[in-house]
C-alpha cells in the first residue's frame, strides 16, 4: 500500500471512527480533560509544591497562563487548515471548546496580573496599560476576545446572523496576532517561543489564502482518491 493511500484511510478512519457519531463524545471529554491539565498542575504546585513555580512564583504562573492562552488560540486557528487539508470534517467540533478554553485561560492570566502582580490596585494598573506598550496590547487582545466568548453560542449565531457573526469572528485574526506582540514584548530577551508562535500565526494566515488553500487541498496527501480498493 502506497504512503498516499495509507494517509488517506487513516484520514478517513479518524473522520468517520475515532471522530464519528459513537466516539465523538469521549474524544471531546478527553481533549476537555487534556485542556484543564496546565491550569490544574499550576494550581497543584502552588498548593502543594511552591518550589516548582521557580524563584518568582507569581511570574510563573502569570507567563505560564498567557503562554496557554495562545497556545489554545493558535491551536483552535489551524482547526479550519487542517480540515481543508486533511478532509476530516469532524475536527470543527472542537473549535468552540478550544477557544472557550483560551478565552478561560485569558482570563486567569488577566486575574493573576491584577492579584499577583499588582495586588488589584487600580491606579497602577491604569498606569500599567497607558504606559506599558505590552500590557496594553495585551489588554486590547483580551478586549477583543470577549465579544467572542460571548457570542459563540448557537443562539447568537441565529441572532447576528452567520455572515455577521463570522465577520465579527474574524476578531480572532488580529487577536492572535496581538497575543504574540504581547509576548515578544514581555520576553524581550529569550525570544524562542515567540518566534516560534510568530511562524506558526504567519502560517495559519497563509494557509488561509485562497490559493494557497486550494494548492494544499489538491495536493494533499490525506485526500488521495482510494476508489475500487
Amino acid at each position: 500500500m502506497s504512503e498516499p493511500l495509507s494517509l488517506s484511510r487513516a484520514a478517513r478512519w479518524i473522520d468517520k471512527g475515532l471522530l464519528g457519531p459513537v466516539w465523538l463524545v469521549p474524544v471531546k471529554a478527553a481533549v476537555f480533560v487534556l485542556c484543564l491539565w496546565p491550569l490544574a498542575r499550576l494550581g497543584y504546585a502552588g498548593l502543594f509544591d511552591p518550589l516548582a513555580l521557580g524563584a518568582n512564583p507569581a511570574e510563573t504562573i502569570i507567563r505560564s497562563l498567557g503562554d496557554w492562552t495562545i497556545r489554545f488560540l493558535l491551536i483552535g486557528l489551524a482547526i479550519s487548515p487542517l480540515r481543508s487539508w486533511t478532509g476530516i470534517n469532524h475536527l470543527i467540533a472542537f473549535r468552540r471548546m478550544l477557544g472557550l478554553f483560551a478565552f478561560a485561560y485569558a482570563c486567569a492570566h488577566l486575574l493573576a496580573y491584577l492579584a499577583f502582580d499588582r495586588l488589584f490596585q487600580w491606579g497602577e494598573i491604569v498606569q500599567d496599560v497607558i504606559k506599558r506598550p505590552f500590557i496594553a496590547v495585551g489588554f486590547i487582545a483580551f478586549c477583543l476576545l470577549l465579544p467572542l466568548a460571548v457570542t459563540s453560542t448557537r443562539g447568537w449565531v441565529l441572532r447576528l446572523g452567520g455572515a455577521r457573526w463570522a465577520l465579527l469572528h474574524r476578531l480572532v485574526y488580529p487577536i492572535a496576532f496581538l497575543g504574540v506582540l504581547h509576548d515578544w514584548w514581555l520576553v524581550k530577551r529569550d525570544l524562542t517561543w515567540p518566534l516560534i508562535y510568530a511562524v506558526i500565526v504567519a502560517l495559519e494566515m497563509l494557509a488561509r489564502v485562497r490559493p494557497v488553500k486550494s494548492f494544499l487541498k489538491q495536493h494533499s496527501p490525506f485526500q488521495q482518491n482510494i476508489a475500487g480498493r
